[in-house]
């Protein structure tokens, strides 16, 4: 229905910065929200930002707010994720979520998104 490729990971230092994309194809019409988030080994699937894919209103944890920005270009149907300070706490696999309207689950959730792509991986050395 819809798939979503991530990119733009890679191994940094703390304090540098990376911008990840996050293209959709398929039915982007259905797509209402989209989202990014992480994952480290033994840890569970943690929400980093999210983003209405209409109005483009945002959000953040409060791990990474100040310093992470979340954007989209609707014409390219891609999604952005521009991490500046980046710290070895963020080090993770961060993986692209993109939903249709839904409604009783918070955006916060993994459980709200539909669509996921394979990931791309964020590591930063101290």
């Amino acid at each position: 229905q819809v798939q979503l490729v991530e990119s733009g990971g890679g191994l940094v230092q703390a304090g540098d910065s990376l911008r990840l994309s996050c293209a959709a194809s398929g039915r982007t019409y259905s797509i209402y929200r989209m989202a990014w988030f992480r994952q480290a080994p033994g840890k569970e699937r943690e929400f980093v930002s999210a983003i209405a894919w209409s109005g483009g209103a945002t959000y953040y944890s409060d791990s990474v707010k100040g310093r992470f920005a979340i954007s989209r270009d609707n014409a390219k149907n891609t999604m952005y994720l521009q991490m500046n300070s980046l710290k070895p706490e963020d080090t993770a696999v961060y993986l692209c979520a993109a939903t249709p309207p839904s409604f009783g689950i918070s955006l916060y959730s993994a459980r709200r998104y539909e669509y996921w792509g394979q990931g791309t991986q964020v590591t930063v050395s101290s």
